[in-house]
């Protein structure tokens, strides 16, 4: 227990020191921002796993989840019969459960809700006091302050939408900071799916996936500031400015609805060719010839050179190539494919301890393809700073993604101290 504390203390100074090494300006570094952006991560991951009444509102927002799939399952029965869920009309041996007809439909259900909280102003509401929580403690502008809070509810390029009169005057460190955020973090239309898959094999996945979509802020916070410190003291002020605009509920909800199932309709594509994809380059690669008694696959490619990051986090190093391996295809490929190869181990391959940690490190859209999303989304929004976007893509992703793993190395920490 106390060697894999040690891991993980020693991965946080890794991760740090990295970013420190890389900085563009040692001098502008704020060690107190940094500080209490790393106590803000053990601090809120405590409360949410260690007191009661804080994990319990945590496993009261994962029941309304299972309501909302619940719901979902009968909007999929009526539309798509047994396929969708609903009750067998013959016997049948072996698994009925359809992936794309039983689950990915919450996207839509998910969307449809969030475009209803934003007209109704509640979910703005979260999100104006979480960003005040943000300034007063890390220090930032409250143009970023408002798009950090967003994060945790919208995705990378959703919550920039928010300030996007300010994107302009922003600064390079501010700019920076918003791209880690969105490569650290998921969104909520999507967040409840991973869960789904992983309620199996996670304890709790939800209450994971929430807590992860919180402490990666604070962490891709001061990471960034780190890599691309702020300048000056000047940092760019606002307030939230709606980009939707509906004349009433049913109109968010039809746009909530249309979101969806795009969103549905991308992840169905990518899934599909993403795992064929895989099977090709494992078909390829089967033809070299084995090493140590087994042919090579891209798992095994990824386990041997990740496995170092997934060691610093605290995971065993007998497990380490596995969760490597997980890392690697969250980065090549994405999260999501990742997570349905998380779901199917046992205790055989990842004891319970590494799987949460995992869930942690592997919450975010911190993936190669996610590089061209965000240039492209933000050469939309504000064309004038596209190539300097196009500069830091690349940091960002890696920034993002030492993001996530502090987390799951705050969170591994907290595990074995109460174990």
């Amino acid at each position: 227990m106390t060697q894999h504390i040690l891991q993980a203390f020693l991965g946080i100074f890794v991760f740090f020191a990295f970013c420190w090494f890389f900085s563009e300006n040692r001098r502008h570094i704020k060690p107190l921002h940094i500080l209490i952006g790393l106590v803000a991560q053990f601090s809120i991951a405590a409360l949410i796993m260690h007191v009661d009444i804080v994990r319990n509102l945590f496993v009261y927002l994962s029941k309304g989840v299972i309501a909302v799939r619940d719901a979902t399952l009968q909007g999929t029965s009526f539309v798509f019969g047994f396929v969708g869920g609903g009750p067998l009309p013959f016997e049948v041996k072996g698994n009925t459960f359809v992936f794309a007809f039983q689950v990915l439909p919450m996207i839509m259900v998910v969307s449809a809700l969030s475009m209803l909280l934003f007209y109704w102003r509640i979910l703005p509401a979260f999100v104006k006091v979480l960003s005040w929580g943000l300034r007063k403690t890390l220090g930032i502008g409250g143009a970023l302050g408002v798009c950090s809070a967003a994060q945790i509810f919208l995705g990378q390029t959703d919550a920039p939408l928010l300030i996007r009169p300010y994107l302009k005057s922003m600064s390079r460190s501010e700019i920076f900071s918003i791209m880690c955020m969105g490569f650290a973090t998921t969104s909520a239309t999507i967040m409840g799916l991973y869960a789904l898959v992983l309620e199996q094999s996670v304890p709790q996945s939800m209450v994971h996936i929430l807590t992860a979509s919180i402490i990666s802020i604070p962490a891709a916070l001061s990471l960034s500031r780190m890599v691309v410190p702020p300048s000056n003291d000047v940092q760019t002020e606002g307030e939230i400015v709606l980009p939707y605009e509906f004349s009433g509920s049913m109109d968010a909800i039809s746009r909530g609805t249309s979101d969806g199932i795009r969103l549905f309709i991308n992840v169905v594509a990518m899934l599909i060719v993403f795992v064929a994809l895989v099977a090709l380059v494992n078909k390829g690669l089967g033809l070299l010839p084995d090493v140590m008694g087994e042919s090579i696959s891209l798992q095994r490619i990824l386990g041997a050179l990740m496995a170092p990051l997934s060691w610093l986090m605290g995971i065993p190093w007998a497990e380490a190539k596995t969760a490597g391996a997980l890392l690697g295809i969250k980065t090549i490929l994405n999260e999501f494919y990742a997570f349905t190869e998380l779901a199917k181990m046992g205790d055989g391959e990842l004891s319970v301890h590494s799987r949460v940690i995992m869930t942690y490190a592997l919450c975010g859209f911190a993936n190669i393809s996610s590089i061209g999303i965000v240039i492209g989304a933000f050469g939309a929004i504000v064309p004038e700073k596209r190539a300097e976007i196009i500069g830091l893509s690349l940091k960002a992703l890696i920034v993002g993604t030492l993001a996530s793993c502090l987390s799951g190395s705050v969170v591994g920490i907290l595990w074995w101290a109460a174990s």
